[in-house]
């Protein structure tokens, strides 16, 4: 969970709405530092077809309420997992803040 503006942001349910996009293959969700908001939503995707990030926020805005929908969109070719197949959510914060 993170928290954007004082609201409780469950990741997986924004995944599990993501999971619902036809062109989505996976998606993760992690909260990352916004200097208004003091966290924020960042989705990491992986596509099978081309999508652009306003299609996948609209697609979120649709079904999601106003601060639940990710402030963030990156597309990538495979998400960090452990040996056991679980998504290394920390990675994905670390890289966000690298660029």
């Amino acid at each position: 969970m993170y928290i954007t503006g004082g609201e409780n942001v469950y990741p997986a349910e924004v995944e599990s709405v993501l999971a619902t996009h036809p062109a989505i293959v996976e998606a993760a969700v992690v909260g990352v530092p916004d200097p208004r908001w003091g966290e924020a939503g960042c989705v990491y995707v992986v596509t099978r077809a081309p999508v652009d990030e306003a299609e996948i926020v609209a697609h979120c805005r649709a079904q999601l309420a106003h601060y639940k929908v990710p402030r963030h969109v990156r597309i990538t070719d495979v998400l960090p997992r452990t040996g056991s197949g679980k998504v290394k959510k920390d990675e994905l914060r670390s890289a966000f803040r690298e660029n």
